[in-house]
């Protein structure tokens, strides 16, 4: 297990331990770019119906919501059924959260704190081995973002943190250290930032000069975010011109992308015949990802060229089916709901018996 795995098993309530102390928040993006899906009090869970309906939860059956955060989508697979729901996270603020939610589903909800990349260890140390279902709901969570101390939002002062499990580097440490040619390539393949050059020359620039009052480097995402304005125009679109770059440097500090990849081996892994795999993604980076391993799954990807050699390998037989064609978007009512939920793509899969065949 990694070290980013250490994790706490709750059964029920949370108590006695270091995150019933914390007050704080999950994974467009923490995993940011921007929907807050979770929970109560304001914190509008996304795609709600869509996600009980491809997950079809059933009475005595056992599932995982691998992105706890508020848990908007935990009380609403708990209500939909009587069954088992375990929960990861890797923000101790969001565990503690979830003491209340816990309370009330008493032996239903079990909540662990870890990283969802390593559900398969983390599930087998609370006995669980199979599931038949699995929830993934990408990115950071409205909690992250509306909490200035967590460093994750452009709009309100505080420090530049980003780390989503409160360990490891911060976006201060990569802001002030990395090279200018690295700070580029980060920003531009994380945030697909055009501009990734100019914003690197002048944050590395800026993290040198000597200004009385003031310490040396870049250290708040005020700062931050006033250093790429000052660069980049307002956008006709009304985004802000910092967006890009933190949520680059979101997805790096939490290594987001190489989170979900094996999040979804290891899903794919676990799951039961008839068990399913409901994933939410909210920027282009997640969803690409989540839309190439579905289909490679169900046996869609593309086959190799007639000159290749691999054409002459007997095909294997795709042990998953496609339970959504075509990602499912939120509707004009839910957007207009919620209009962080504006970005949101929902794909499912479904786990085949050995017998049956995609088609069938």
């Amino acid at each position: 297990m990694t070290a980013h795995a250490a994790m706490r098993i709750q059964a029920g309530p949370v108590v006695n331990g270091p995150a019933a102390n914390e007050s704080g928040a999950n994974g467009p993006g923490a995993n940011g770019s921007g929907a807050d899906r979770h929970g109560p009090k304001g914190h509008v869970p996304v795609l709600l119906a869509e996600m009980l309906h491809a997950l079809a939860p059933r009475d005595g059956g056992i599932y995982l919501d691998a992105t706890f955060g508020g848990g908007g989508h935990a009380e609403a697979i708990l209500r939909s059924a009587a069954c088992t729901l375990w929960a990861i996270d890797r923000d101790p603020d969001a565990i503690a959260r979830g003491a209340g939610l816990a309370a009330r589903f008493p032996g239903r909800l079990h909540l662990i704190e870890g990283c969802f990349g390593d559900m398969v260890s983390l599930l087998q140390a609370g006995g669980v081995r199979l599931l038949d279902g699995v929830v993934l709901d990408l990115g950071v969570s409205s909690f992250q973002l509306d909490e200035p101390s967590r460093g994750f939002s452009f709009r309100t002062e505080g420090p530049l943190d980003m780390r989503m499990g409160k360990h490891g580097t911060t976006a201060a440490e990569l802001v002030n250290t990395l090279p200018e040619h690295e700070l580029a390539d980060l920003l531009f393949a994380f945030g697909e930032e055009r501009a990734s050059r100019r914003i690197a020359r002048a944050i590395v620039a800026a993290r040198a000069e000597t200004v009385p009052g003031r310490d040396k480097g870049i250290a708040t995402t005020g700062r931050l975010a006033s250093i790429i304005r000052g660069v980049l125009p307002a956008d006709r679109s009304g985004i802000d011109p910092a967006t890009r770059s933190f949520q680059a440097l979101r997805i790096r500090v939490n290594d987001e992308l190489g989170e979900i990849e094996r999040a979804l081996a290891a899903a794919a892994d676990l799951l039961l015949p008839g068990g399913r795999l409901v994933v939410v993604a909210f920027h282009s980076l997640e969803d690409r990802i989540v839309k190439r391993f579905m289909i490679a799954a169900a046996g869609r990807a593309p086959a190799p060229s007639r000159h290749d050699p691999r054409g002459l390998l007997a095909a294997s037989r795709p042990r998953f089916r496609l339970l959504t064609p075509r990602a499912l978007r939120p509707g004009s009512a839910e957007t207009q709901r919620n209009p962080r939920s504006r970005s949101a793509r929902l794909r499912a899969l479904e786990r085949l018996p050995a017998d049956e065949s995609p088609a069938s």
